[in-house]
């Protein structure tokens, strides 16, 4: 009887580590191929991982809660006597060289605490520290002091593996200075952005106030929001768009539209069209920024927000919108938002934006000023159309008339992004939903 190790699978490009939020099985229970193993939550979405093969649960590597990096094994199934599914191979143990060589990790290290660190202590500093990383601290005899001192490579300054082997390398060697290295990662030009000091505010709570906890989700809009305000500098503009012909061509073909591809025709897939197109004349907006370097993105990615049942915030992306017809879209953009009510959008869905759009006016909002989806550069809200007043001119002069119109406000980070390309992006975008053809087949 052979084994299965089943890990932590890659949920996207950029993430590197998921939290087990729940376990659906224990040691000695028979499971069959496709039932449910466990859930596990990152900074983007929630997923459940089904077993890949039939057999029963030899050893479970994992408890609720932890934080477990990718390709790590985290349950062991003995397969049925004559399964010839092959087991999953094991990663190559790191070796790091220098004086201090730091092997795998045992599982059973991870649950380990840290004696140098108390649970109190590391509630009080702040600050995350993976069970890995806590591991390694452990085994090296890492004080808490020297953890903090640490300046982490990962995602909002995390800790990761490199960091800690690596000052534990200049630690030995003797490299390394402590107290340059505790006021060096403790200065504000080299903390990351989510882990600078703020202020903390002082609440008062009243006996009728109602106090409600932060969910998991609510928590990490909060310090991705929080993050991007710190990272970039944020500048507004905004811009009104005459949409009339644009109204009246979508009323006019949206019952056609809906029986002919069964889908409804919103005014989203209209402005991601106007979106892309802008986008693809105007590349320096489809950008990232690393470090003193500009990243201009090939594809087009453009994610859109969508509002959950529970209150949150999803971002969908729709990859290469700008290859995409106005039924394509709006398919795409139709089934984004039934996923993402339903929770049920995969890690792809939300990976690799590059622009996003955020619609203020489902709500009934004119003008919004949004915040940066980090890493991009510019972020498109667009307003509620209402009916207003206007001034045309005609053949026998100006006549006052009624319009549909709506606001265009594009928040820029002004590292990369200067008032003149910012505007002549969002003109470029009014000007394509107000010369929109009435006569536009579908």
């Amino acid at each position: 009887m052979s084994d299965f190790n089943v890990l932590i699978p890659k949920l996207g490009e950029s993430i590197q580590e998921a939290t087990i939020t729940k376990l659906f099985v224990k040691k000695g229970d028979k499971v069959a191929e496709d039932d449910i193993l466990f859930e596990v939550a990152t900074d983007k979405v929630d997923s459940e991982i089904p077993s890949p093969v039939a057999g029963i649960i030899k050893e479970i590597r994992c408890a609720e809660n932890d934080l477990i990096p990718v390709g790590q094994i985290v349950i062991v199934i003995a397969l049925a006597a004559g399964d010839t599914a092959a087991p999953e191979l094991k990663p190559e143990p790191e070796v790091v060289s220098g004086k201090s060589e730091i092997s795998k990790i045992k599982p059973a290290e991870i649950k380990q605490s840290i004696p140098e660190i108390s649970k109190n202590d590391l509630k009080n500093t702040g600050r995350f520290y993976s069970p890995l990383v806590k591991s390694i601290a452990t085994k090296e005899g890492v004080t808490l002091p020297e953890l903090e001192s640490i300046t982490g490579s990962g995602l909002g300054g995390r800790v990761q593996k490199n960091d800690i082997v690596t000052y534990i390398e200049q630690r030995n060697n003797g490299s390394y200075s402590p107290s340059s290295q505790v006021s060096q990662a403790k200065s504000p030009q080299n903390t990351p952005p989510n882990q600078i000091e703020r202020p903390k505010v002082s609440v008062s709570i009243g006996a009728e106030d109602t106090i409600l906890k932060m969910d998991r989700i609510r928590k990490l809009i909060a310090n991705h929001m929080v993050m991007s305000k710190q990272v970039s500098p944020h500048v507004t503009t905004v811009v009104e768009a005459d949409v009339t012909n644009l109204v009246l061509w979508r009323n006019a073909v949206k019952n056609e539209f809906e029986k002919k591809y069964g889908e409804k025709l919103t005014f989203m897939p209209l402005f991601a069209d106007a979106t892309a197109k802008a986008l693809s004349e105007f590349r320096q907006v489809n950008a990232s920024v690393d470090e003193d370097n500009i990243i201009l993105r090939k594809h087009i990615n453009i994610a859109i927000a969508v509002a959950t049942n529970d209150g949150n915030l999803v971002v969908p992306v729709i990859k290469d919108a700008d290859y995409k017809n106005l039924i394509g879209l709006s398919r795409e953009i139709n089934n984004f938002a039934r996923a993402g009510r339903e929770n049920k959008l995969s890690p792809d869905d939300l990976q690799g934006g590059t622009f996003t759009i955020t619609n203020f006016g489902s709500f009934g909002g004119l003008i919004g000023t949004p915040i940066i989806n980090q890493p991009q550069v510019a972020i498109l809200a667009v307003g509620m159309i209402e009916k207003k007043p206007a001034v045309m001119e005609t053949s026998t002069g100006d006549a006052i008339v009624v319009r549909h119109k709506m606001f265009l406000s594009l928040s820029y980070d002004h590292r990369v992004v200067d008032g003149m390309l910012g505007g002549r992006f969002l003109r470029r975008i009014a000007d394509l939903l107000e010369q929109f053809e009435q006569n536009t087949n579908i």
